[in-house]
């Protein structure tokens, strides 16, 4: 072969090299676009659905929900994302426990608002689709100890507030509400209601008294154990000590259901109810999720709660209902 020949093949060789790895790198730098998009905004499930990441945003910030406000396009959000907000809100440490195989997966599904010249309200509407439960179980001895700096010597400690649960599937309406000043508008209050449309709250709260023994609250010594589901949480815009209010549809001895006389004590005690101490970047953060409501952004991202003591797993039966 003349060497003017072997030349331009060598040349024709190494174009083709070159070529070759440029479309590796870039099927490289795809994939590697495509798995980041899916931790940011979410990936695509067996069903064609969009899920959004447990985790989706950096270590120093809580999950991430994705909102698509549609029925039709509906985004999956894990249960544990969703409530991410009550170790943000709670004044102890807390666990994270869901159980094995949970299949919970929540939407915002709709967005409507409704505008005066002085005020705002928003509805939007969310779906919990999937089996499973989800629970988050709060320090006894944090809980204790922050009840007794406001009671009587050797009073009892009562309706201490054991563990929060959402069980199974469920419908609910978040409604956001505001002030309109100028171009501003404020969120002053953030209601999240889990019995909308006719279908029972899912959520149900653990609550017990403590007696003293020997001038010492121990979490051993409780009683008077209930079962009150939940129907409604509100956050409140406040300059004081932050609080959640709370409305209950029934109340029931741990481990008996409510039937009509639970139902007509729930009722009842909503008349007496005091607002939950809750901590000051919890009620913030609702209040900054209702806004990104409002703005009816596609996404809303959670501040880390940095009191969460263990994450995990269990049978379904292995904690309290």
């Amino acid at each position: 072969m003349h060497p003017k020949d072997l030349r331009a093949v060598l040349r024709y060789y190494r174009l083709i090299v070159l070529f070759s790895a440029a479309i590796i790198c870039f099927f490289l730098v795809r994939a590697d676009d495509r798995t980041s998009s899916g931790l940011k905004g979410g990936t695509i499930d067996s069903n064609g659905d969009t899920l959004a990441g447990a985790n989706t945003a950096e270590d120093s910030s809580g999950p991430t929900m994705i909102m698509s406000y549609s029925k039709k396009k509906f985004v999956k959000n894990p249960i544990a994302s969703f409530m991410y907000f009550i170790p943000l809100i709670a004044p102890t440490f807390v666990d994270n426990i869901s159980s094995v195989n949970n299949k919970q997966q929540v939407g915002i599904i709709s967005n409507k608002i409704e505008v005066n010249s002085e005020s705002f309200n928003v509805v939007c509407e969310f779906e919990v689709l999937g089996s499973g439960f989800h629970v988050n179980t709060f320090d006894h001895a944090g809980m204790i100890a922050a009840q007794t700096d406001e009671i009587e010597k050797e009073e009892t400690l009562t309706n201490l507030l054991d563990y929060i649960r959402f069980d199974g599937e469920g419908f609910g309406i978040i409604e956001v509400k505001g002030q309109i000043t100028g171009s501003a508008r404020t969120v002053t209050e953030m209601d999240i209601k889990f019995n909308a449309k006719g279908h029972e709250s899912p959520v149900t709260i653990g609550l017990y008294d403590v007696e003293p023994e020997d001038g010492e609250y121990k979490f051993e010594n409780r009683s008077n154990e209930i079962v009150a589901r939940v129907n409604t949480l509100i956050f409140k815009k406040t300059e004081q000590t932050p609080k959640m209010g709370i409305t209950i549809e029934s109340i029931a001895k741990k481990d008996e259901s409510a039937g009509i006389l639970g139902w007509v004590k729930g009722k009842v005690a909503n008349l007496f109810i005091k607002p939950l101490k809750v901590t000051k970047l919890g009620n913030t953060t609702m209040l900054e999720f209702g806004d990104a409501l409002l703005q009816k952004k596609p996404a809303f991202t959670f501040p880390k709660a940095e009191n969460i003591k263990e994450t995990k797993t269990i049978e379904i039966d292995a904690v309290q209902k």
